[in-house]
């Protein structure tokens, strides 16, 4: 498993998710307190935000635990964006440590991230390539083929969830997705909140004790846009 947070509002830094918050997503690395498979996430790490001086979002990922990156912080203190996205990972057995395999993945203007598992068996007949060999890498794909044919993100999200889940039974399916002006998450098999203030921000488990945290349902698509935020079944 693994934890993913994601922002879109008015101009915050990466630091405000990461490392700010008592419960930012650096102390989620190595101590969730709502993670129900795994107990550290310390297969790497990725952020991705956008500028508006670049047509596609920038990444920054590595395959170490996120507190052995001693460029972190200046970086994140000092980046930032209107919609931005962080993961840490917990790699499933048998599947690669590297960057490549670490999200957020991207394709063009998107990024993406996984929070879950699937058979890789279940998910490669899904797309035609993807940028690594696991399970994560595989749905990404899927997603960006569908959204590259013009599919809305509202409605390719979900078709990628339910075509998993119809073939892994067990898959976990936490999807997250930014696009620069929209936000897309699933709730399939673990835990996602949102806190909606001046803009809405999604994470797997909630990054602080304020008020305002809201449980996102199992089998659940939350689409957050700047007109506002919208939860429906996926089933």
């Amino acid at each position: 498993m693994c934890r993913h947070v994601a922002w879109l509002g008015p101009a915050r830094t990466l630091a405000s998710v990461l490392f700010e918050p008592e419960h930012g997503l650096l102390r989620q690395a190595y101590a969730p307190r709502l993670q129900r498979f795994g107990s550290v996430n310390a297969d790497g790490f990725g952020i991705g935000w956008y500028d508006p001086s670049r047509p596609e979002p920038v990444r920054y990922r590595r395959a170490v635990p996120i507190w052995n990156d001693a460029n972190l912080p200046g970086l994140a203190e000092t980046a930032r964006s209107t919609c931005l996205m962080a993961a840490v990972r917990s790699a499933t057995n048998g599947l690669p440590v590297e960057e490549s395999a670490t999200a957020p993945f991207a394709d063009g203007a998107w990024l993406f991230s996984h929070n879950g598992r699937v058979r890789r068996e279940a998910v490669r007949t899904l797309a035609c390539d993807a940028e690594s060999v696991c399970d994560s890498a595989w749905l990404a794909a899927a997603l960006f083929s569908g959204l590259r044919d013009g599919m809305p993100l509202g409605r390719a999200l979900p078709l990628v969830v339910r075509r998993a889940a119809q073939a892994d039974p067990a898959a976990r399916l936490n999807l997250l997705v930014c696009g620069g002006t929209q936000l897309a998450a699933t709730a399939w098999g673990d835990t996602l909140y949102a806190h909606l203030a001046d803009g809405v921000l999604v994470a797997s488990e909630p990054l602080d004790d304020r008020p305002g945290w809201q449980a996102v349902p199992d089998r659940n698509l939350l689409l957050a846009s700047p007109d506002g935020v919208l939860v429906t079944p996926i089933d």
